[in-house]
């Protein structure tokens, strides 16, 4: 077996680069605005009166290869394991697959099954509904023009093709808490039987990687109804069964399959996928047949007992939050709202600890981010409080406390496993405020006990000093932080040894996330009966110090003040919106107007905020090019949808315009038709039509608007 390739790594924690595909002008995409999003019939979807679709296009998106390509489905296992691709089945990124397990969830996430390749026989006509692209340059087959129509019936991915008089569905989904993937195939139409055969395509690499196979010889061995599949001595098999169809196992590599978004990103763009299997059925109208690929050799191969379960699980989701659905005042919810609690779903995975096997966190991005500590406790209180489903919060919070170290909790977990990185100011002073999200929905003491002498803990921690020069400095009692070659804000993007936003110094919501957190942790004290005059004062301290942070000159905040070589840097960054945003008093009431009218003069989009404003020097519009080019413009200019929230709520403190926070919000649910495909992306450009880039799924993205929504509606 060739030793799996992976991408060189940048100091940014995807280890990769992220670049998307280019999509149209931004316009107004309601459903009854866009001709895109449109309602379709839904077959065999298992009935009931549902809304239609909030994702749903027909056959001239279907059809285009642009437009279908730029367009991500997703579906996921609570593991850390997930299926993905696009519209026209074409797979444009590494990523891209029906099964990406998780071996050792939520880590070790494996390529196995890389696709299957359709062809439908209707009489003496054969048509091939797959599509690849190939790096010659051709694409072939083009399946894609088969397609009727695309839509998402909840989390499901749902297509329909239509080759001749014979039309047929195809749904994928997973099985929650297994790695197991589903495909099945409904002839929805036909005047007599129609032959179905599958080719399933294999593979065994490290979901960074990419295979040139050479020679390398997988074992593939027939079993009842499929094959099993062992790539190499010791590594996991997986299996391919299908009830109601016969297989013929095979091992053929197919060269050269062409990844269209890695070539944009820079990377290696091309690999060899193997064929392992053909499987072959013959339906007629109303009959079906589902190829199932999992790591379980007997896992249940009943599709419809699956896909009802799969259902079920969405109802409860649903129903867990339906005083969200039901909070607001105009009478009914957005459709991408209902889309997003599903989506918010897919980030929860399992984080089994010793001493603690229902652990949680959450995936801070599909396809490549593991879990990390700021993201997770940023969009805690989105994905899980907002939600209704508060015991998901505990186990989070618990679990993370168990990574505590030095008064620090953990930037991030490598996929490999081994020793967490600590390199974070910020992810500390999150974990307070999501705790007191947390203690503020359940007023559940016993977690508040096991968890304030950590919380205490840490506040000591930063008052002596911890790592990477983090301490509270004893002039003024705020918090500095960094050094040369670090990076410890969100802003974290590093190329090589250059840290393209060092920020060291005293950065403005890292001090008033210290003072919130100080202001918690005096309330949780004396709601234990414990004394908090210490916390008190240090968080007296600090406040009346926090006017440090005004520049007079551009009413507005520094961004960083007592910066080395520096002193304190006056570019305009959406930083300072959480002065207003976090702590109602932190500023004046004309201060925080000002903050708002200057960030909403330069930085709002109608996706979210730059994060430098044009005109700024480094201003970079574009997120395009290599590795290098991309990091670069990261913290450049680049639009960050997870902001956008903070700001709606900034803007309604100072304004009390609730419909007008909503408009902000409602612009970035939109977006859900976009990319990724009932989710929220990770970044836009700077410049217009503020193109998706990077994750096509960002749980901090996602969750925060979910947290901003249900604020905007019972504030």
């Amino acid at each position: 077996m060739p030793a799996p390739h992976k991408p060189k790594r940048s100091g940014r924690k995807d280890g990769t680069s992220k670049t998307s595909p280019p999509v149209k002008q931004r316009k107004s995409r309601s459903e009854a605005n866009d001709p895109r999003a449109t309602k379709v019939d839904r077959p065999a979807s298992g009935g009931g009166s549902e809304p239609a679709p909030a994702v749903a296009f027909e056959a001239d998106v279907c059809t285009n290869l642009a437009d279908a390509e730029q367009r991500e489905w997703l579906v996921t296992n609570g593991l850390g394991g997930f299926a993905s691709g696009t519209i026209s089945g074409s797979a444009t990124r590494r990523y891209h697959g029906l099964l990406v397990a998780a071996l050792a969830p939520p880590s070790q996430r494996t390529l196995l099954a890389c696709g299957v390749d359709e062809i439908l026989t209707v009489g003496k006509d054969s048509y091939e509904l797959a599509t690849h692209r190939w790096l010659s340059g051709a694409v072939a087959p083009r399946g894609l023009q088969y397609l009727e129509s695309f839509r998402l019936d909840g989390g499901v991915p749902v297509w329909v093709y239509r080759a001749g008089v014979v039309r047929m569905e195809k749904r994928i989904w997973m099985r929650a808490g297994e790695n197991t993937t589903f495909i099945r195939y409904s002839i929805l139409d036909a005047p007599a039987a129609v032959d179905l055969e599958l080719k399933v395509l294999a593979n065994y690499r490290d979901f960074h990687g990419v295979t040139h196979a050479g020679d390398w010889r997988m074992s593939i061995a027939a079993i009842p109804e499929g094959a099993a599949i062992t790539a190499f001595e010791g590594a996991t098999p997986f299996f391919v069964r299908a009830a109601g169809a016969s297989c013929e196992p095979q091992h053929i590599w197919y060269r050269d399959v062409l990844f269209l978004r890695e070539r944009e990103r820079g990377l290696d763009d091309h690999e060899d996928q193997l064929l392992a299997a053909i499987f072959r059925a013959r339906l007629g109208k109303g009959q079906d047949v589902s190829i199932v690929c999992s790591t379980e050799r007997g896992s249940d191969l009943d599709a419809a007992k699956a896909h009802a379960a799969e259902r079920n699980r969405e109802s409860e989701i649903l129903a867990a939050a339906e005083p969200l659905l039901k909070s607001q005042d105009t009478g009914s919810s957005p459709a991408w709202l209902r889309q997003l609690l599903l989506a918010a779903d897919q980030f929860v995975v399992s984080r089994p600890l010793s001493g603690h096997p229902e652990g949680k966190t959450i995936i801070a991005g599909y396809h490549w981010f593991a879990d990390w500590g700021r993201d997770t406790m940023i969009a805690l209180a989105g994905l899980t409080l907002a939600t209704g489903r508060t015991a998901i919060a505990q186990q989070i919070l618990l679990a993370f406390s168990t990574f505590v170290d030095g008064g620090m909790l953990p930037n991030n977990f490598p996929e490999a496993g081994g020793v967490p990185g600590y390199n974070t100011m910020d992810a500390t002073l999150w974990y307070f405020e999501a705790i007191r999200r947390y203690f503020a929905a359940s007023q559940e003491r016993a977690t508040l006990q096991r968890l304030f002498p950590v919380l205490a803990g840490i506040v000591h921690a930063h008052v002596e000093g911890t790592r990477y020069n983090i301490h509270v400095d004893p002039s003024d009692g705020l918090l500095y932080g960094g050094g040369p070659g670090a990076q410890l804000t969100w802003m974290d993007a590093k190329v090589g040894d250059w840290v393209v936003t060092p920020r060291t110094g005293k950065p403005v919501e890292i001090n008033a996330l210290w003072i919130a957190a100080l202001e918690t942790l005096a309330g949780f004290a004396s709601h234990l009966n414990l004394d908090n005059r210490e916390y008190l004062e240090l968080a007296a301290r600090a406040r009346a110090n926090f006017r440090k942070f005004w520049n007079a000159q551009r009413n507005c905040c520094f961004d960083v003040i007592d910066a080395p070589g520096v002193g304190n840097d006056a570019a305009l960054r959406p930083n300072q919106i959480f002065a207003v945003s976090l702590l109602p008093d932190l500023l004046s009431a004309e201060q925080q107007k000002a903050v708002v009218d200057c960030c909403a003069s330069a930085l709002v989009t109608p996706v979210g905020l730059r994060s430098l404003a044009p005109g700024e020097p480094g201003y970079t519009g574009r997120y395009a090019g290599g590795a290098h080019e991309r990091d670069a413009a990261y913290h450049q200019g680049t639009v960050w949808g997870w902001l956008l929230p903070s700001f709606a709520l900034a803007h309604f403190r100072v304004y009390r315009n609730r419909e007008a926070a909503r408009r902000f919000l409602q612009s970035l649910g939109e977006s859900t038709i976009d990319y990724g495909l009932g989710s929220l992306p990770e970044i836009f450009d700077g410049d217009p039509p503020h193109t998706p880039r990077g994750c096509i799924a960002q749980a901090w993205t996602v969750g925060e608007l979910l947290r901003a929504w249900r604020e905007l509606s019972v504030s």
